[in-house]
């Protein structure tokens, strides 16, 4: 048998974080504004736009990663082009998405865009072996042009 949640502290947050949101839920929707845990509740929503800014941190990084390949990586050009393009189009479109959900995130991608071009330079100078001075300092395109279907460097 279930213990009596309303007499569970805050707790269950840490015990059994599952349960806490449908708990949480369950109190949001009856209104039960004095039984909710306020203070996790507060830190989970925040984490909420954390969460989509990782995200679109990541798949910008990810972005700038395959047009890079598409442009330097000339060894491997011919065989892997077909997949660096469907990857590109598949970022862009998640972003695209991500931005149509919350518009405000487009002026977090414009503020983060030069970070995260400089850690796909990281990455892929890694990955294909040739050095950073390689590719370009500044990034290889604005905002838009990394979303614009048609654009390719």
């Amino acid at each position: 048998m279930m213990p009596n949640l309303s007499s569970v502290p805050h707790q269950l947050y840490d015990t059994d974080y599952n349960l806490w949101v449908l708990e949480t839920v369950k109190k949001l929707k009856s209104k039960d504004f004095s039984g909710l845990d306020w203070e996790n509740l507060v830190e989970e929503v925040l984490d909420l736009s954390q969460r989509e800014k990782n995200k679109l941190e990541s798949l910008l990084i990810k972005l700038f990663e395959h047009l890079l390949k598409l442009a330097y990586w000339s060894g491997e050009v011919e065989r892997n082009k077909a997949h660096w393009e469907a990857e590109i189009i598949n970022f862009r479109l998640q972003i695209k998405r991500l931005l149509k959900r919350s518009p405000s995130l487009k002026s977090f991608a414009q503020e983060i865009l030069e970070e995260c071009y400089q850690d796909s330079r990281k990455i892929i100078s890694k990955r294909i072996q040739l050095p950073m001075d390689v590719f370009p300092n500044q990034p290889i395109a604005r905002l838009e042009e990394l979303l614009d279907e048609n654009w390719y460097p």
